[in-house]
């Protein structure tokens, strides 16, 4: 189960660097993103792709690592899939800007300490 969340959490940030290059690539501020479509598609796309892989984490995974509002991430993709039309910008920019590197960052010592974990209960002989 715990191997399924860690593969679940690499495709995460898989989406989250799509992301952070996307802003980068484009050198994006909030005046861009909202003039241009095709960037709001990009990143509201990643961030609902975010919101489903969210979904796949255990429940169990969800309780032992609860530093992350899991749900509210759940909620952003069900908001996204079902009312994008209706979607405020600005939210999904800060979330893009602001809370995305904290999703990166946790999500990437979850993996670390997943992987010492795992090598110091497999030793090499």
């Amino acid at each position: 189960m715990k191997d399924r969340n860690i593969a679940v959490l690499n495709q995460i940030i898989k989406y989250i660097n799509e992301i952070n290059g996307t802003v980068s690539r484009f050198d994006l501020d909030f005046d861009k993103f909202t003039s241009d479509y095709v960037m709001r598609n990009a990143i509201s796309m990643c961030l609902l792709q975010i919101g489903e892989l969210a979904g796949k984490l255990s429940d169990e995974f969800k309780l032992e690592n609860n530093k992350m509002p899991w749900r509210d991430i759940i909620s952003i993709r069900n908001k996204a899939a079902h009312a994008y039309g209706s979607m405020d910008m600005e939210i999904i920019w800060n979330i893009a800007k602001n809370d995305i590197p904290a999703l990166q960052d946790y999500c990437n010592e979850i993996i670390e300490n997943y992987t010492v974990s795992e090598q110091n209960n497999n030793p090499k002989e």
